[in-house]
Formats: structure tokens, sequence, C-alpha cells
């Protein structure tokens, strides 16, 4: 029986290009001075579609952390002052408006009020994740944030949801990880949960697919294919 669900942010939580697609072309020409010929080589490197302000499937962005995006920056633009980079990402990224993959309000009161404990495992900086969560009205709904930088690593490794069931006492057995990448249910199979895909982020259903328990349209969906499945 599934006890805890521990849920990506970016692409799960929140729709992936509906919230960064047009933030990342205003991130990309203030790094790049506005240069076309740069931010168009910027742009390929992250795997960025500036015409249609969104990334692209397989996009180094769409699952990495700050950290390695930065670095991929900074192998298009040259040296530069790393953690003012970072700084500047982190500044901006936490007040982006982000847009619900469901009202999440109200999703989120009726999982808790089921009895499930919820979790949160992104590969966003813990800060600008609690911020987005805090924004949304849901922060006091999880009982775990770890971000990249919260002390437990970064997916695919599974150290964030051991951090979980250690804090939570759920056995990794009852849990569920819900993710957009294969980044996240890497993290789940690793971990022993049950992996949901969904599909508010940019990988298709054939990528997620072989890596996923089952592939959901939206987390919306869950509830439901836990009860079908016997699994709350």
């Amino acid at each position: 029986m599934i006890k805890g669900i521990i849920f990506d942010k970016d692409g799960t939580l929140f729709d992936f290009n509906a919230t960064w697609g047009a933030w990342t072309r205003q991130m990309l020409a203030a790094e790049t001075g506005d240069d076309p010929a740069r931010l168009a080589t910027l742009a390929d490197a992250l795997g960025y579609d500036v015409a249609a302000n969104r990334f692209r499937p397989g996009s180094i962005v769409i699952a990495s952390t700050v950290d390695v995006v930065a670095d991929h920056i900074l192998s298009v633009l040259g040296p530069m002052d790393k953690p003012a980079l970072i700084a500047r990402m982190n500044a901006g990224a936490a007040q982006v408006t982000q847009q619900e993959a469901v009202p999440l309000v109200a999703y989120f009161s009726a999982l808790k009020a089921s009895g499930l404990t919820l979790g949160i495992a992104t590969n966003d900086a813990e800060a600008p994740a609690l911020r987005h969560l805090e924004r949304a009205g849901v922060r006091d709904h999880f009982n775990f944030v770890a971000g990249y930088d919260s002390g437990y690593g970064a997916k695919p490794a599974p150290g964030q949801l051991h951090g979980f069931c250690a804090q939570t006492g759920i056995a990794a057995e009852d849990c569920a990880m819900v993710g957009d990448s294969t980044h996240d249910l890497d993290a789940g199979r690793a971990a022993g949960m049950v992996c949901i895909g969904v599909l508010t982020g940019p990988a298709p259903r054939a990528e997620l697919a072989p890596f996923a328990d089952v592939v959901l349209n939206d987390i919306g969906a869950i509830p439901a294919w836990l009860r079908a499945e016997g699994l709350i």
C-alpha cells in the first residue's frame, strides 16, 4: 500500500515549458548581452528553441541542477564568476510565476486528507523551491522538501528519496516517486519505489514509459490510478 508520495517539482507540479519557456529566453538574452549569435549558440547547447520559447526533449536543463546548467553556460560564454552566475539564476528562478499542472491547493489538500505523507525531491536549489511552494500555497502540505543543495545529492541518484524515507519512517516499497523525466524515474527505481511518470514536462510518453510503472497525463490522475491498482 502506498503511504508516501514524493514529487519532482518542475514539470510535475508545474508545467515545465509554460513556466520556464519565456523566462529562459530572458535569462539567456541577459547573459549574452542580447547578442543574437551568442544567444543562438548558447540556446543550442542547452537544448532550447529560441523561436518557440520551449525546451526540446532531451535538453540538459530539464533534469539537471543549476550547477550543471551553469557549467554548460560557461562552456559556451567563456570564463566568468560561476558562483555569481548561479546566484543570478537562483534569484531569477525564485521570482518566476509557476504555471500549475492542476489546481495544487485542492489537490494536495485532498491527498493529505486521505492520509498520505508528501515530499518534494527537486534538482532545483532548495531556496527557490521553497519559494515556489509557498507562492502556490502548498508548502505546509509537505513533510519533506529537498533540493540538490540540501545535503542528499541530486537525481538520478536516490539520496533525496532515501532522505524522505528516513525522515518520515515510511519504507521505500510503500512510496511512489512522481516525475516528468527519466532522472526522476531512475531515482525512484533505485530507491525501490513505485515510479509514476507525468507528461507535463518536455519528455514524451515513449521516453518515460520504459522507466515507469505508469505514465499519466498529469498528477491529477494519480489518485484514481492508485485506487484502481489497489495501492490506496
